[in-house]
């Protein structure tokens, strides 16, 4: 098949003159050439995988996505045990030696970065209680002539204040902080520790501090903090954060079960209720992962994260490094590489690039349907990172 001149220049703008800021005009000339090449080959090529696969690029699967959005899990120790996300007899940590070191996090963000990744976050277990997490951040800082636009780590918020200006002056764009309620007690029930107050001074201050976003994750649980969700979008009448529900979703050990569903659209029938046509829809972003609304008149909005009820797999742009350096190219995947593996036998970044790329081409159009998911063997949360 020959693709139309523009699409065939735009290609080679890109290729021959390869800049780093190129990255998203290649991610969108990639998902534009994938789509024409299986819209217009036979069934026999579109069904197999060698006749396409030497013309994606490394970041790119056979789906037409490609993935600039890198989570790294920095830790798995965490100074919380919420139910969501670890199970309630702990879990067995991986000895210090087999976690991934400073120097091999920053290589394997380099490798990602080379090849168009253009957004990372921490995430752990919890990494503001990683004792080098400002001089990691400063490492993966010097990683921008290469392409990186944004660093940001997701967070409980308990130890997060005193280093707020410290992250930010080491290059920190922006924070995802947890907070399941905004109720003391529900505070210690949900997370079987008490600190409710630090998170939510942690949300102001970071707010105050002039990062680029702050973005309040709230996993809703029937039974436990549904009743709170108003009172998570009152939160941005005054302050400039994105309050964004998450529905529950199964990992080992949390024990999910579909009656503690609280689906989105039954969330948002609520908010509606609560604030009339005041409720405004945003346009959607894209490689979105929540759905954005904002109250007329308030300086934040609010959005929904619908893995289970409404899956966003098609525009997925997001691979993850956990935290002993297994690469999971889908966070419902049970599939993992070794990247820690490779490293110390020596591996050079082009033989780290082609099992980074192999991953991604074996990534599957979508993940299965939340009750098959529920059965599926799966890491605890906590150490895939969130």
């Amino acid at each position: 098949m020959r693709l139309p001149t523009p699409v065939r220049n735009g290609w080679r703008a890109c290729v021959l003159d390869y800049r780093p800021q190129h990255a998203p005009r290649l991610a969108s000339l990639f998902h534009t050439t994938a789509r024409r090449l299986v819209d217009a080959s036979p069934t026999s090529a579109r069904s197999s995988p060698e006749n396409t696969q030497s013309h994606v690029p490394v970041l790119g699967d056979l789906f037409g996505r490609f993935h600039n959005y890198l989570r790294i899990s920095v830790t798995e120790r965490c100074n919380l045990r919420c139910q969501y996300c670890m199970p309630e007899e702990g879990i067995d940590l991986t000895e210090n030696s087999q976690l991934l070191s400073s120097d091999e996090i920053i290589r394997v963000a380099r490798i990602f970065v080379q090849q168009g990744v253009d957004k990372i976050r921490l995430t752990g277990g919890e990494p503001s209680i990683r004792k080098d997490i400002v001089d990691l951040v400063h490492g993966l800082d010097a990683l921008r002539p290469l392409g990186l636009k944004q660093i940001a780590m997701t967070t409980n918020g308990i130890a997060l204040r005193r280093k707020l200006p410290l992250l930010r002056q080491a290059g920190m764009n922006g924070l995802n902080i947890s907070l399941d309620t905004r109720n003391p007690r529900k505070f210690e029930l949900f997370t079987r520790r008490k600190g409710c107050e630090h998170v939510l001074r942690a949300i102001s201050e970071a707010s105050a501090l002039g990062y680029d976003f702050v973005k309040v994750n709230v996993v809703v649980m029937r039974g436990q903090n549904e009743d709170e969700v108003p009172a998570f979008v009152e939160m941005t009448h005054d302050e400039r954060v994105d309050v964004r529900f998450i529905e529950y979703m199964p990992f080992d050990g949390n024990k999910w079960g579909r009656q503690k569903l609280v689906g989105y659209r039954e969330m948002l029938d609520g908010i509606t209720r609560v604030y009339g046509d005041r409720v405004e829809r945003l346009p959607l972003e894209a490689n979105h992962t929540s759905k954005g609304f904002r109250i007329a008149g308030y300086k934040g909005q609010f959005g929904f994260i619908t893995s289970m009820t409404q899956s966003f797999c098609s525009d997925c742009n997001r691979v993850r490094v956990m935290a002993d350096g297994n690469l999971k190219v889908c966070l419902f995947g049970n599939t993992e590489v070794s990247l820690r593996d490779l490293m110390r036998r020596g591996a050079s970044d082009a033989e780290i690039v082609e099992t980074i790329s192999q991953a991604i081409k074996r990534k599957k159009r979508a993940h299965a349907g939340m009750d098959i998911l529920s059965q599926m063997p799966n890491r605890p949360m906590i150490k895939i990172g969130g």
